[in-house]
């Protein structure tokens, strides 16, 4: 079984959780990639948490990513993982998965399997066929800090999401009717309207195993061909990033760095070798994909439209922008313009304009693609002009409502749709969808020894 396990680039990690005695509302905090342009949040979640025993104080909310002190929170960071390790505040478990059950506001039910992952099975680079693949397009700038924190960390703490596409529900969905037969490791409410989790340990060698063979059977390139109608010249693809790309690339390239200076003998089982991620089937009912709209801060609304126009022209498309009621709802205005198929419909708001940008014979097959190539180009003429990316829309219409910001809006991609895509075209444009409103995402709760 182990050797089967390994080929399928899985580890059965010893995952560290607090003790018993602690906090767990306060211990459990929010992925770090969030509510970067809400720094009240963060401040909400420190005023809750303060000197209790907390992830919060191992991770780096990006929200601070641009503040002078990075270097003095870095190693704070890197400090407070070396004293709950000695303290006692983090407490081993045994080799095994954890099968976790998510509640949010929004579902009654999100299924996952805690479980480490082989980092020389995952390749994040564009083209890449590796059984562990990239979703979406990494931004290698984002890359520095996260490497910093984890080349002298102890300790990882994952808010990574895999996802595998089992539309039979063989791997993760038979463990819901174990639960009474498992020990729980878990079972309270997040903080922040997070909703509650609970987590059981999976160590028989029979569930175990289980697991291992309807995985393998996802692996199998004869299945996969059949499944995505392709040939054998495409790689199985097993996992797909759906949260936390940057992180498991941080976690690819320290690796990287770290093997050359390794001997033969501890290559195969050094612990910065694996990665720490809960695994989550795509056609689980409770997770839903959500689209990741847009803020640019520090424009001029005129100027803007005036050079996305200009931008489009250029790259060879025609484009036009139209005026809208303030109160009408994008949906429906942008409707009124989606009759051809081969243009782009963006709507967008501003303090003192809203409307749709219409893009003719667009370069890109999705409109996620053709707002980003114009927002990057855009931004990086200006080091003043910064661009978010936001969960909700009751979020970027108090953004938008802002002098000198503006925020367009995009549409859900279909969930069923991405294994197939990232097969076929390669990696998605960065943040091209959500996996859950920001409240849903992975909470940093499991613990892992990496030295």
């Amino acid at each position: 079984m182990k050797n089967k396990i390994q080929e399928l680039g899985i580890r059965l990690p010893e995952v560290l959780l607090p003790k018993k005695e602690t906090d767990l509302t306060k211990w459990a905090v929010v992925a770090c990639d969030q509510y970067t342009s809400q720094p009240e949040y963060w401040r909400n979640v420190q005023n809750l948490v303060g000197a209790s025993p907390s992830t919060l104080h191992m991770i780096f909310p990006e929200v601070y990513l641009e503040d002078s002190d990075k270097e003095e929170r870095m190693k704070k960071i890197n400090e407070t993982m070396k004293t709950y390790i000695k303290d006692g505040i983090l407490s081993p478990q045994k080799q095994c998965f954890v099968y976790v059950d998510r509640k949010t506001s929004h579902t009654a039910s999100r299924k996952g399997l805690v479980m480490a992952v082989d980092l020389e099975k995952y390749d994040y680079s564009k083209g890449s066929n590796a059984l562990i693949r990239a979703t979406e397009g990494t931004v290698i700038d984002r890359l520095p800090p996260r490497i910093r924190i984890r080349e002298n960390a102890s300790i990882e703490l994952p808010h990574i999401m895999l996802l595998v596409d089992d539309p039979e529900k063989t791997v993760i969905e038979p463990l819901a009717g174990m639960t009474n037969s498992l020990e729980k490791l878990y079972d309270f409410e997040l903080m922040m309207d997070g909703g509650h989790v609970t987590g059981y340990k999976i160590e028989d060698e029979q569930t175990i195993s289980g697991i291992a063979e309807a995985i393998g059977k996802l692996a199998d390139p004869e299945v996969f061909s059949r499944k995505y109608g392709v040939g054998s010249d495409k790689s199985v693809l097993l996992f797909a990033v759906g949260d936390g790309n940057h992180s498991l690339a941080s976690a690819k390239a320290y690796w990287e760095s770290l093997k050359p200076s390794l001997p033969d003998s501890l290559l195969n089982d050094h612990p910065a070798r694996f990665a720490l991620v809960e695994v989550v089937n795509v056609h689980d009912d409770g997770l839903v994909f959500e689209p990741i709209h847009r803020v640019v801060f520090n424009i001029n609304t005129d100027h803007l439209l005036e050079s996305m126009i200009e931008y489009y022209k250029n790259a060879g498309s025609n484009a036009r922008y139209e005026l809208l009621n303030p109160s009408e709802p994008f949906s429906r205005a942008a409707d009124k313009f989606k009759a051809d198929p081969g243009c782009h419909v963006i709507p967008f708001s501003s303090k003192d304009k809203n409307g749709v940008i219409i893009v003719d014979n667009p370069k890109y097959n999705l409109e996620v693609g053709t707002l980003q190539s114009f927002l990057d180009d855009y931004a990086g003429n200006d080091s003043s002009i910064k661009i978010d990316y936001i969960h909700g829309d009751d979020v970027i219409e108090e953004l938008c409502a802002k002098q000198g910001n503006m925020g367009f809006y995009l549409s859900a991609m279909d969930k069923h749709d991405l294994f197939k895509t990232v097969i076929l075209d390669g990696v998605l444009p960065r943040k091209t969808f959500s996996m859950g409103e920001a409240e849903e995402k992975r909470f940093y709760l499991e613990c892992r020894k990496i030295v």
